[in-house]
């Protein structure tokens, strides 16, 4: 075969890896990001990317297009292994037309999303795109919805991944927030709607990209995203971390990693909860003591900090850890709470991952903020999504479960496998002052020293039911425990239930309340 026909063909091969050329390039890195490539590079093992759609090119003349073609249309779309397990992977170019979304653009992204779901294989999305390429028109738009259509069919299927890591506007935003998981680069990336100008127009608000949409701003303020780094270095090692947690799909189980047993008793525990029952202390010091060592991966770490959630190991086993956290509006279940942990939940049990919930909750946040925003069809949502889930489910309840708040927090009534609790555990309706005042009402207001009489009363009450015992005898409470045998407890329920199977009645699905 003539030497001519391997020369074109490697000339092709250039021309396309460039991208937009050697000087956009440069301008990437100046603002302190990677190219396509380079991040596909550092995500995939090495010399294991295989690239699909190198030389496709758009169709498009209007407007100047004819002369702006470019090989592979400004995304990068392959597979290759992460730790020797395969993904689909895609990555924007923004050096091409500012990584503009066309036809062809969204038939390369598409076509790749196929080949994860026949084959039961993670997505993971690079993002970094100025929106839909204007001079295409219509089908820009039909090219996103399109994709947006294979997100949700996608969904609890194969695990879904977004990075952000640049600009992410208009349209572009409802792809990642269909994924399981978003992770943002700060400085660099942001994700809006609509943009500062526009608000700017009908609001009259005056607000930077950071302020609007930038990753602080959706990690700690509207919950977007679950993961914030600082470089895209940071970012791809993000990725990879959260992919070690997760299977290849709904079907399959997590990895498991090496583990030898040992002392797994944690006496550290058995001193963690205070004397003063009013005194905070830090579910994450219970959480480090019950998953092995540094495996913890915390996910919404700045939004909704009431409540804990995240993955963890077990025995090198992949669990999924939902607590509340004390030291954070004591731990109460609120909107945003409700909203994080429900979530969180749903992922789990979309692809087999155990859960373990710890449990201090004092009842749901009172206020009209909260009724009005809607308390109770959000506080639902956390209700359902443990309803619904059929994975190994255990809770362990280390101080306070009240109110409706006990039901909600993966209670043996909501379908729990099983749930201990700690001696310091307190399961009652609500907290001894205000049951007190209410069930004792009538003698308090008639006693010659009403306080005292309250005091009293309030401690009979404590005396009666601030304890786990009550529940224990129900059959609420499979087991009271020490503190310190939690995570040896946990190990040896989890593999009791590995092998669990429940179904849920026969239906389309159910109407969780949105």
């Amino acid at each position: 075969m003539s030497t001519e026909k391997f020369d074109l063909l490697n000339e092709r091969n250039r021309k396309a890896e460039e991208g937009g050329g050697a000087k956009r390039i440069e301008a990437q890195h100046k603002k302190g990001k990677l190219s396509a490539r380079e991040r596909i590079e550092l995500l995939l093992d090495k010399g294991t990317f295989q690239e699909i759609g190198k030389f496709v090119q758009h169709r498009s003349v209007d407007f100047g297009l004819g002369d702006q073609k470019y090989l592979g249309d400004g995304v990068v779309t392959g597979y290759g292994l992460v730790n020797g397990r395969l993904i689909y992977v895609f990555s924007q170019d923004f050096t091409v037309m500012g990584g503009s979304l066309g036809e062809a653009y969204a038939q390369k992204i598409f076509k790749i999303m196929d080949l994860a779901m026949q084959n039961g294989v993670p997505l993971v999305g690079l993002n970094d795109s100025g929106g839909a390429r204007i001079q295409e028109g219509v089908v820009s738009l039909a090219g996103y919805a399109d994709i947006f259509y294979k997100n949700t069919l996608s969904s609890g299927v194969i695990p879904q991944l977004s990075a952000i890591m640049g600009p992410c506007a208009g349209g572009a935003v409802y792809s990642p927030a269909l994924t399981d998981f978003i992770t943002m680069v700060e400085g660099t990336s942001y994700m809006f709607v609509t943009g500062p100008n526009v608000v700017k127009t009908v609001t009259h608000e005056e607000v930077s990209s950071e302020e609007l949409g930038g990753a602080e701003t959706h990690a700690s303020k509207s919950g977007v995203t679950h993961f914030t780094a600082s470089t895209d270095l940071e970012c791809i090692e993000l990725l990879k971390k959260q992919l070690s947690y997760i299977p290849q799909n709904c079907e399959e189980r997590a990895p498991q990693l090496p583990y030898d047993a040992g002392n797994e008793k944690r006496p550290s525990l058995d001193h963690i909860i205070p004397a003063n029952a009013q005194q905070p202390y830090d579910m994450k010091q219970v959480i480090s003591q019950i998953t092995d060592a540094d495996s913890f991966l915390e996910v919404h770490k700045g939004f909704a900090q009431n409540i804990i959630v995240g993955f963890g190991r077990l025995a090198g086993k992949s669990v999924g850890i939902v607590a509340n956290n004390p030291q954070h509006l004591a731990g109460v279940l609120d909107i945003n709470s409700s909203l994080k942990a429900g979530r969180f939940v749903r992922f789990c049990d979309s692809f087999n991952i155990p859960l373990i919930v710890l449990v201090d909750v004092p009842g749901f946040l009172p206020g009209t903020d909260q009724e009005w925003n809607g308390i109770i069809s959000n506080g639902a949502k956390l209700l359902y999504a443990f309803s619904e889930a059929t994975v190994p489910r255990v809770t362990v309840i280390t101080r306070k479960a009240y109110g409706g708040a006990y039901d909600v927090m993966n209670s043996k009534h909501i379908g729990a496998d099983m749930n201990f609790a700690w001696p310091s555990a307190e399961i009652a309706v609500m907290g001894a002052k205000g049951a007190a005042e209410i069930i004792f009402k009538k003698e308090i207001s008639e006693a010659a020293d009403s306080e005292k009489q309250w005091k009293e009363k309030e401690k009979e009450y404590n005396d009666k039911f601030a304890n786990p015992y009550i529940a224990a005898e129900r059959g609420y409470v499979d087991e009271v425990i020490l503190p310190s045998q939690t995570r040896e407890k946990l190990i040896i329920t989890l593999e009791m239930l590995k092998n669990k199977v429940a179904k849920l009645p026969k239906k389309k699905h159910g109407n969780i309340p949105l």
